[in-house]
């Protein structure tokens, strides 16, 4: 009852086939880690510049936000827009790779 080792998927494939797609998940994570970053610098400044000018000028924010709520709504914008944009990279650069194989596509 010995089975063949082309029914598994690993050995039918192969090793350099698995490398490849080790190495092409790698490369999807890196270019959503660069895109979150990018996003996460921009968010950081687009969101700073507003709330350290309100401080000064409006008397309501002065009183009620000290240092410490200015860096969380900062860091809080910051994390969100590196999250997001990390998270659609990768599923956007995964879907590119999934279909780039498939020559039989119906539309």
């Amino acid at each position: 009852m010995a089975k063949k080792v082309a029914q598994y998927p690993l050995e039918k494939n192969g090793l350099a086939s698995l490398d490849q797609k080790l190495s092409l998940a790698k490369r999807c994570g890196h270019e959503g880690v660069v895109a979150g970053a990018k996003a996460a610098v921009l968010a950081t400044i687009a969101s700073a510049i507003p709330t350290l000018a309100s401080v000064r000028m409006f008397p309501w924010a002065r009183a009620n936000l000290n240092p410490t709520a200015q860096a969380l709504i900062i860091s809080t914008v910051a994390g969100s827009a590196y999250f997001i944009v990390a998270d659609k990279t990768v599923l956007a650069t995964a879907r590119r790779n999934s279909f780039k194989d498939c020559t039989n596509i119906q539309a």
